[in-house]
């Protein structure tokens, strides 16, 4: 019997008889390990525990306990709902189905809309098919048999994915009467499935194609417990109180308009108020740590955007060109090549570097009407952008700098915890970079290094780098735990080259320095949406765009009140004067509602006394305060930007 050679993650070696199914190998370990198994990885790559083994390989088997083999479990689960949809509705066409980051979804191209009863009855039979136990039994079929089968079954969205993307030989799966063109892989049976949700129906496009077919998207989740769905369930209701586009309105922040277009963000002046908070506590921190605002148009001939790369690299996600007189000009979909040209505009000394350039630059990206989320995802947005011409030797500590810039920005808006990710390029897909394998490798392990000395646990991601150069992600991580992608320090060595770029080094010759782009805000568009749902709009003292409001209890203290609202006006705080003709509760409930930090109750005792009655938001009454020593008090939240009190 011809057998290999199995090296298990311990390091320990053992031989099998070729051909033994991964399965099979876990149960001579112990019948525990086959039980709770849903994957193997072989050599690097995951395969179904029914695949057979044909060479000795190092080999890994994923239980719940390991990240990766939730994935598979969402996509298995993805494939469960289609299974379930297609036998309750066959006039249902599926399209695509893949997990996501928060579970699964799958897309089906369906004349009559699905309903909420719908889901309750899919998410039934759901739940008779996990009973069932049935096997995700994977099949092979050459590719024109295999054509022809889809096109017998009238499966024409998969009959295109085939013609599309399938091997001579490609794989499929069945999943009881559900056939499913897929590479996978996939867990052992609809068994191990042991807690899901179906969450909702929304409107897609066939590829995202708003010109193609109209899909319905079905939403679900799974965990492998109900523990961890019960905890998620919670936290999606959570969600819906803080969500950013309720509250904008509510708070009257933030709206778009059907007249000017869709992504497109109108800032009120409460949320210009928290706008310009933010902006004037970043361009401090700037100048502090040696940084030159510059500010670039919005619009450059499209000529500097093919030097660049991004109309071979980025097209799809650029507005189309504008002819002015006998060229074509570009709305910037990044700020990069202005901060180029500013580098470019006159000769640079080695004693220069390194230049920091820092602009809050607003650019302009074509997002597709069904990806487009209210601040998160917008079609003209402001970047707090930096791009950082240095020398070769001095590109670790700059983005250390950088990094150390991130945190701080974090620390200063109440971000607690934060995740950081190294995006690397794909090997298997050199084209869809620019620069040389050498390159790529020094400029990745530049950054890797960098996080080490700094002692920053990090996961490398690949296959997420951007066409220029690899990049480090800093997620933040909100009130109820989800994260956020805002902070991002890219390293480029593409850009400099492409353009020209030299300096003088102290040997007298001309020298290619390397280039950093980076953003910690990610867009204020977006970090203020990320700020609202972490706050659930109840921002701290130092962002809230009104932080007192002075209430007096009727007309007697009225002039006392304004007396109140001028000396605090006159000390820099963002106060109102509530003199309406409503009882003094409905104003605190008012007030309340709209979330401000402070209410100032003055009655005819505090008239007497110069005082103020002090409620605060969280916490209700807080008693009597003279106010020459509330003045400096709040002034002392302001002025530290406390963000507890």
């Amino acid at each position: 019997m011809e057998t290999i050679q199995l090296t298990f993650p311990d390091g320990k070696t053992q031989k099998f008889p070729r051909g033994i199914s991964a399965l099979e190998v876990a149960k001579s370990i112990g019948p525990r390990l086959a039980a709770e198994v849903l994957v193997a990885r072989l050599n690097g790559r995951l395969v179904d525990l029914s695949s057979p083994i044909e060479e000795s390989t190092p080999v890994q088997f994923l239980t719940p306990s390991m990240p990766e083999s939730l994935e598979v479990y969402r996509h298995s689960s993805a494939h469960l709902l289609a299974a379930a949809v297609r036998e309750l509705f066959p006039d249902a066409h599926p399209g695509i189905g893949p997990p996501t980051e928060s579970g699964f979804y799958y897309d089906f191209y369906r004349e009559r809309p699905f309903t909420e009863d719908d889901l309750k009855k899919i998410e039934q039979k759901m739940a008779e098919l996990v009973k069932a136990d049935i096997a995700y039994e994977r099949v092979y079929f050459p590719k024109e048999e295999g054509l022809k089968q889809f096109e017998e079954m009238g499966e024409f969205l998969k009959c295109e994915l085939i013609r599309e993307k399938a091997e001579p030989v490609f794989s499929a799966y069945r999943t009881g009467k559900f056939l499913d063109f897929c590479r996978g892989p996939h867990i052992p049976s609809t068994g191990r499935i042991k807690a899901f949700k179906l969450l909702s129906v929304a409107g897609a496009y066939w590829k995202g194609d708003e010109r193609s077919h109209p899909m319905q998207r079905i939403y679900g989740t799974s965990f492998f417990t109900h523990k961890d769905l019960e905890n998620y369930l919670q936290q999606i209701e959570e969600a819906k109180k803080r969500d950013h586009r309720r509250l904008g309105r509510e708070l009257d922040l933030f709206s778009t308009e059907d007249d000017a277009g869709p992504g497109l963000i109108f800032w009120h002046p409460k949320g210009g108020v928290v706008r310009r908070e933010i902006e004037d506590w970043l361009r401090g921190e700037l100048v502090e740590r040696g940084y030159d605002l510059v500010f670039t148009p919005h619009a450059m001939r499209l000529q500097l955007w093919e030097t660049s790369g991004h109309t071979g690299f980025y097209r799809p996600n650029m507005f189309g060109p504008m002819q002015v007189e006998n060229d074509e000009y570009q709305l910037k979909p990044m700020n990069c090549p202005g901060h180029i040209l500013i580098y470019k505009s006159r000769a640079r000394s080695y004693r220069e570097l390194p230049l920091r350039y820092a602009e809050f630059g607003t650019v302009y990206r074509y997002e597709r009407s069904g990806v487009m989320h209210g601040l998160l995802r917008v079609r003209g947005f402001t970047q707090d952008d930096a791009h950082i011409f240095c020398r070769p030797e001095q590109l670790e500590d700059e983005v250390q700098g950088c990094v150390e810039f991130a945190q701080a920005v974090l620390r200063a808006f109440g971000f607690e915890r934060y995740q950081v990710e190294l995006s690397a390029r794909d090997p298997a897909h050199a084209g869809d970079y620019a620069g040389t394998s050498e390159e790529w490798d020094r400029a990745e392990g530049a950054l890797m290094d960098t996080l080490r000395r700094m002692e920053i646990p990090f996961q490398v991601i690949p296959g997420e780098a951007v066409f220029y150069g690899p990049k480090i992600d800093v997620k933040l991580v909100d009130a109820i735990g989800r994260p956020w992608q805002l902070a991002t320090v890219q390293f480029d060595f593409n850009l400099p080259r492409r353009f020209g770029l030299e300096f003088i080094g102290n040997d007298g010759q001309k020298h290619v320095p390397v280039m950093v782009h980076r953003a910690l805000l990610g867009s204020i568009e977006r970090f203020f949406g990320v700020l609202i749902e972490h706050y659930a709009g109840a921002f701290p003292v130092w962002l809230a765009p009104v932080q007192a409001m002075v209430l007096p209890i009727s007309e007697k203290q009225l002039d006392y009140a304004r007396k109140v609202a001028g000396v605090l006006r006159a000390a820099k705080v963002r106060v109102q004067l509530d003199d309406r003709n409503e009882k003094l509760n409905a104003r605190i409930r008012d007030a309340q509602l709209q979330k401000i930090p402070l209410m100032l109750v003055v009655g005819e005792r505090e008239a007497q006394a110069g005082a103020v009655a002090v409620r605060r938001r969280e916490s209700g009454d807080s008693g009597s305060q003279p106010l020459d020593q509330f003045v400096p008090w709040v002034r002392g939240l302001i002025d530290t930007r406390a963000l507890k009190w």
